[in-house]
């Protein structure tokens, strides 16, 4: 037993290298092991093919007869971009199977565990279930829920405010701070903004980090009005890193088709009785196009709407060293909080030191 869970702690490292690369796939890992010995790994691939048992098993090749396979999620069984991964373990000749979760896709959800008992397949399931559920919660939320997992980052003073009455805001984190949200937009599928953060910083959200190269970082702005500039960054570069804007519906053909030609995608939603998108339905509108992770990063209104539903599942705070005071902009719009019990909660799950500032990470309070 502790065999089996050390090398199925192992495949869960592996699957955590492809978070944010693999949607709309879950990111799997996969370790091969042959008396004793480790002979192949395998992770999820950018893009989701080929998927981690192909990769584990093109490397194991003729070894992985009669070899125990770890993996962190049930082998899919339907035919898509590629075979059925439970068929490939059948004639690779794996004699045994270890699984961490079941794959709650209505196309696999135990099928592949099925198929794999009935060609005489050892198979166990449930070790570092737990686990593997959190660490493919986005996938997980988007087949059950219909909505990506959603994380909201805030870089913010001790008094939470990002910027000063007069908009300036860069910076108020160092720059290992920055750093540590590139490296956090890498593990998402995609970050989203409000229009008004568009209007105000003019960003890029890009991955920039050296030595990395994910899948290019979905951007995505609300965007009711259609307030986006042309000349913003964002659009000037659709081209290289895909675009999307997040409107009401309505708008002339004539005022889209600028976005769209810049390489921009439209997708237009119904508006909210009181004005503006609402969450709920942006965030099925990405799970429908399949984003599983989803960074938040602002503005305060879109911040406030997040919680306000909520539908904030992390919560990603840089709290830097300095106090603004009242007149400084919060990271959080209204949200009608009368009493302390209608409190969005959050629980600490780890605190980190980066340069002067501080980097914690919350988890939603259930129940």
């Amino acid at each position: 037993m502790e065999e089996d869970e050390a090398q199925m702690r192992a495949a869960l490292r592996l699957a955590a290298r492809g978070l944010g690369n693999t949607w709309p796939n879950p990111a799997v890992g996969c370790v091969l092991v042959k008396e004793g010995r480790v002979i192949a790994r395998g992770w999820t691939q950018p893009g989701g093919r080929p998927h981690a048992e192909a990769v584990a098993l093109e490397r194991a090749g003729e070894e992985a007869a009669g070899a125990t396979a770890y993996v962190t999620l049930e082998p899919c069984s339907h035919h898509g971009r590629t075979p059925p991964c439970c068929d490939a373990l059948i004639r690779a000749g794996v004699a045994r199977v270890v699984v961490a979760m079941r794959d709650p896709d209505p196309r696999v959800d135990g099928r592949g565990l099925a198929r794999l008992r009935a060609a005489g397949v050892a198979v166990e399931e449930g070790l570092l279930g737990a686990e593997a559920a959190r660490l493919n919660a986005g996938f997980l939320r988007r087949i059950t829920e219909g909505r990506p997992l959603v994380t909201l980052k805030l870089a913010a003073t001790l008094d939470g405010r990002i910027a000063t009455a007069g908009g300036e805001s860069r910076w108020i984190t160092g720059a290992a701070a920055r750093r540590a949200v590139h490296a956090l937009r890498a593990r998402h599928d995609a970050v989203l903004v409000g229009s008004g953060t568009v209007l105000a910083d003019d960003p890029e959200l890009t991955v920039r980090l050296p030595g990395l190269d994910p899948v290019p970082m979905l951007r995505v702005v609300a965007d009711a009005r259609l307030r986006t500039p042309l000349s913003a960054r964002l659009v000037a570069t659709a081209g290289q890193h895909p675009t999307w804007l997040l409107t009401s519906a309505g708008h002339r053909p004539a005022a889209l088709a600028p976005y769209i030609r810049a390489g921009v995608e439209v997708v237009a939603l119904r508006r909210a009785p009181g004005g503006g998108l609402p969450p709920r339905a942006m965030l099925a509108a990405l799970a429908q196009r399949g984003v599983t992770r989803l960074l938040v990063e602002g503005g305060a209104g879109l911040a406030a709407a997040m919680l306000k539903a909520g539908l904030v599942d992390r919560l990603v705070w840089f709290h830097a060293p300095g106090v603004m005071g009242a007149e400084g902009l919060p990271g959080v719009g209204p949200l009608g909080v009368a009493a302390l019990a209608r409190m969005p909660r959050f629980r600490l799950v780890a605190s980190t030191a980066l340069g002067e500032d501080v980097m914690s990470e919350y988890a939603k309070e259930e129940g």
